[in-house]
C-alpha cells in the first residue's frame, strides 16, 4: 500500500541500528570509545551498573539535536534559515535524500538499540554484589530512553517497526510496520514499566545530582503521550501525580521567587528544579559529546560575535517570532534577541556586554535567537570544546509544560474551562512571564501559551501537527518564511483523502528502502508478549 504523508511523501524503509553498548562515569563524563565495554566485561557493582545510561543522556541523541531538532523548529516557522542543511522543512521541500534527516532517524534507532541492550541483558549479567535497587533503576531508564525515542519516532514518522530486542533481527533487517496505535501502546508500557523501576524524588537544589530521570520525569512524559491521544483523564492524573509530588518547580515561580525564566538557559542552572528531562552534554575530547546550540544561533555580525566559532547563526528567529512577544512578556527578550536589546552579561568577541545590532545577522533575519545562546567562554558559559561546542543541557521537558498539559488535559476538548485546577497551572506559567492571571481558557489560549513559552525547543512543529489540519495549513501558510529582505509564503501539501487520520509524518532516510522494502506495505498489527 503507498501511504502519503503530510508533505505528500512517500514513506521509505528502516535501518536496524546494531550499537555497541556505551558507558560512562556517574557524572556523564569520561566516556570510553563505544565499542571497548562488553555486559559480560564490566557490569561488576554499583557505581558500574549506575553508570551504564549515562551515555544515553547524550551522545545517542547528538545527530537529532545537533541540527535535525532545530530544523522540525524552522519547518513549524519559529526559525529562519537559508543553509541547505536545515532548511528543506522551510518550504516544504524535505525529502528522503536530506542527510540531516537521515541523522536524526539514526540518533532515535541508536536510542532504541541502546536501551534494548539494557532491558534485555543486564540483569542477567551483571556482577552478584550489585544491589537489585541499582540494577531497577537502571533498566528504568532505559525503558525511559526507549519510549521517549519511540514517542518521537511515532510523532514524525507514523508507522515504523516495534523493535524490543535488535537480537531478533539480526539475520533478517526486512521488518514490517507497526500501526501508529501499537506504538503508542510500547510507549505506554515503557513509561509505566519506568515508573515501576525508577527513583523517586530526584530533584533537588543540589543540581549536580537532578541529572538523572525520576519517577516523576516518567509520569510527567506519559501525561505528554496520553495526551497526545487526547485520553485526557490519564493525561489529568499523571499531571496532577507530578504536581502534588512537588518534585519539580518553576524558576520564578511562587515556590522559588528569587529565579527567574532568564535563569532556565544559563550553564549554572543545568538540571534545575523545572528540569523533568534533559540532555546532559559534557566536552569530553570527542565530537558529538557537547551541545552546539551556541554556535548554531550565536549571532556572528561584522561587528561584534557571541559564538566561540570562526562562525555563527546557522538559524535565526523567524520575523513571526521576531514580533511574537508582547513588551511585557518577560520570556521574549530570554527568547529572541531584537535590534537594541541588551544583554550586560554576555560575553562577546569584543568584550563583555551586548547589544544586539541591527544587521542582515542570522541568515539575513535581523535578529537571534537568545534560548541556548550562552555567548563566548567566560566564567558563566561552562567549558568549550574544541568544536566550539559547551556543556548547557538541552531540555526535553520542563515543569512548565506539564502545568500546561495538566491545564489542557481537564479543558479535556472542551470550548472553554474556569476549572480553579486548570487555571491554577495555566496562570502559573503566564505569571511567571510577567502576565494578568485569565479567568477563563481556551484551547487557543493553550496552544498559543504553548508557543510563547516552549519556542525553540522542539515543540512546535509537533503541536502543529495534532491540530485540525486545515487550521494548520492556515497557520503555516500565514507565516513569514523568508528573512526581513524578502517576505516568503509557502503552502503545505495536504490532501485529506490520501489519509487514514490526521498525520503530520515527514519521510523515511531514501537509503533504508533497498534495506528493508516492507516499510512499504501496510503496517502489520504488533504482537505483545
Amino acid at each position: 500500500m503507498k501511504h502519503k504523508t503530510f508533505l505528500n511523501y512517500k514513506l521509505l524503509s528502516v535501518v536496524i541500528l546494531f550499537i555497541a553498548f556505551v558507558s560512562c562515569s556517574d557524572d556523564f563524563t569520561d566516556r570510553p570509545p563505544e565499542d571497548s565495554i562488553s555486559l559480560d566485561a564490566y557490569y561488576n557493582n554499583n557505581s558500574q551498573v549506575a553508570s551504564a545510561t549515562n551515555g544515553m543522556y547524550s551522545r545517542t541523541w547528538f545527530q537529532l539535536c545537533n541540527k535535525f531538532f532545530w530544523a522540525l523548529e524552522v519547518g513549524s516557522g519559529n526559525m529562519y534559515s537559508g543553509s541547505p542543511d536545515v532548511a528543506a522543512l522551510r518550504t516544504f521541500s524535505l525529502n528522503g535524500s536530506d542527510p540531516e534527516l537521515a541523522n536524526g532517524w539514526a540518533s532515535l534507532w541508536a536510542n532504541v538499540a541502546q536501551a534494548n541492550a539494557i532491558i534485555n541483558f543486564l540483569e542477567t549479567r551483571v556482577g552478584p554484589t550489585v544491589d537489585q535497587s541499582v540494577i531497577d533503576n537502571t533498566v528504568g531508564e532505559a525503558y525511559f530512553m526507549r519510549a521517549t525515542a519511540y514517542f518521537y519516532l511515532v510523532r514524525l514518522w507514523g508507522p515504523v517497526p516495534i523493535i524490543e530486542n535488535n537480537l531478533d533481527y539480526s539475520s533478517d533487517p526486512a521488518i514490517n510496520t507497526s500501526p501508529v496505535a501499537d506504538i503508542y501502546t510500547l510507549i505506554v508500557r515503557d513509561y509505566t514499566n519506568a515508573i515501576q523501576r525508577l527513583k523517586s524524588k530526584n530533584r533537588g537544589s543540589n543540581y549536580s545530582e537532578n541529572g538523572h530521570v525520576s519517577k516523576g520525569s516518567a509520569k510527567a512524559m506519559l501525561a505528554k503521550v496520553y495526551l497526545y491521544q487526547e485520553d485526557y483523564p490519564n493525561a489529568r492524573l499523571m499531571a496532577e501525580e507530578v504536581i502534588n509530588s512537588g518534585e519539580f518547580k518553576l524558576l520564578g515561580g511562587s515556590a522559588l521567587p528569587s529565579k527567574s525564566f532568564a535563569d532556565l538557559f544559563t550553564y549554572s542552572h543545568n538540571n534545575n528544579e523545572e528540569s523533568i528531562f534533559a540532555l546532559q552534554w559534557k566536552g569530553d575530547g570527542q565530537y558529538g559529546s557537547a551541545n552546539n546550540s551556541n554556535t548554531q544561533f550565536g549571532i556572528s555580525s561584522s561587528t561584534v560575535s557571541t559564538s566561540n566559532a570562526s562562525y555563527g547563526g546557522v538559524m535565526g528567529p523567524s520575523q513571526d517570532v521576531l514580533t511574537l512577544y508582547a513588551a511585557n512578556d518577560l520570556r521574549g527578550h530570554e527568547t529572541v534577541m531584537v535590534p537594541g536589546d541588551v544583554y550586560p552579561n554576555m560575553n562577546t568577541s569584543i568584550g563583555v556586554g551586548f547589544t544586539v545590532p541591527d544587521e542582515d545577522n542570522a541568515q539575513g533575519s535581523g535578529g537571534g535567537i537568545k534560548k541556548y545562546c550562552l555567548g563566548v567562554q567566560s566564567n558563566e558559559t561552562g567549558p568549550v570544546d574544541a568544536w566550539a561546542m559547551m556543556d548547557n543541557s538541552t531540555y526535553i521537558m520542563r515543569y512548565a509544560e506539564l502545568l500546561l498539559i495538566h491545564a489542557e488535559a481537564i479543558l479535556a476538548g472542551g470550548g472553554s474551562t474556569s476549572d480553579a485546577n486548570a487555571l491554577n497551572s495555566f496562570n502559573a506559567v503566564r505569571q511567571r512571564a510577567g502576565l494578568t492571571a485569565k479567568t477563563s481558557i481556551t484551547f487557543d489560549d493553550i496552544f498559543e501559551e504553548r508557543r510563547l513559552e516552549l519556542c525553540f525547543e522542539g515543540d512546535y512543529w509537533f503541536d502543529l501537527g495534532r491540530i485540525d489540519k486545515a487550521k494548520a495549513i492556515e497557520i503555516m501558510s500565514a507565516q513569514n518564511r523568508g528573512n526581513r529582505n524578502n517576505a516568503e509564503y509557502y503552502t503545505p501539501v495536504y490532501s485529506a483523502s490520501d489519509h487514514g487520520a490526521n498525520d503530520f509524518y515527514i519521510d523515511y532516510p531514501d537509503n533504508d528502502v533497498a534495506i528493508n522494502p516492507k516499510l512499504l506495505d501496510a503496517p502489520v498489527p504488533y504482537t505483545f508478549n
